[in-house]
């Protein structure tokens, strides 16, 4: 059950970083014979599903290292990371208990909404600045955060939850503040731009 619920999490979790990359990783590690997936993931090896995936994954790949474009991509994947965090979740634990499965989809939702916030805002603010090497780094270490969170799952699924816990208390503290720091930005360059906020009622 507890690899159950790590894999579940760690589905929602990373579908708000790399959907594709998340969905290929399980697939090859499947394809392999390395893990084996809940029956309901499954079909993520099939050979059709791997090449849309890794084709996407690359796609995501090459459009998160380009300031801008990652923003942009970012704004789209709003409305297909996080359903696709709940789906993923669901199916991690659908062949157990029909509760517990709509449970995890509850939570593999907002996990995957949660990383997405933190992920976009922090882009967001990293392309204020001029310069790409900071997008860069910040792209390189989601992916290898990716990557390593998906080798936790399947080797230390405890360990992957508690620093899951970790996290989700920092996006507490940090996506608020990194929104505010965005939305300081946006009033700025529309002050620049000749547009003034809206006027506040009494």
């Amino acid at each position: 059950m507890t690899e159950a619920v790590a894999l579940a999490a760690g589905l929602g979790w990373a579908s708000g970083f790399r959907l594709y990359a998340a969905l290929l990783i399980a697939g090859l590690l499947q394809f392999a014979g390395w893990v084996q997936l809940p029956p309901a993931l499954q079909l993520l090896a099939h050979p059709a599903v791997l090449g849309a995936s890794g084709v996407m994954a690359v796609v995501e790949f090459m459009a998160d290292k380009t300031p801008g474009v990652d923003s942009l991509w970012d704004a789209i994947h709003t409305f297909i990371r996080v359903p696709a965090g709940a789906i993923l979740a669901y199916a991690a634990i659908a062949d157990l208990d029909p509760a517990w499965a709509l449970a995890a989809a509850i939570v593999g939702g907002t996990l995957a909404a949660g990383t997405h916030a933190a992920k976009a805002g922090t882009r967001a603010a990293i392309n204020t600045s001029p310069e790409p090497f900071s997008n860069w780094g910040a792209s390189l270490a989601e992916d290898v955060t990716v990557v390593g969170g998906a080798w936790l799952v399947w080797q230390y699924p405890l360990v992957f939850l508690g620093l899951l816990l970790l996290f989700v208390l920092f996006c507490i503290w940090w996506v608020p503040r990194v929104f505010r720091f965005v939305r300081a930005i946006l009033r700025r360059v529309g002050g620049w731009l000749g547009f003034s906020p809206p006027a506040q009622r009494p």
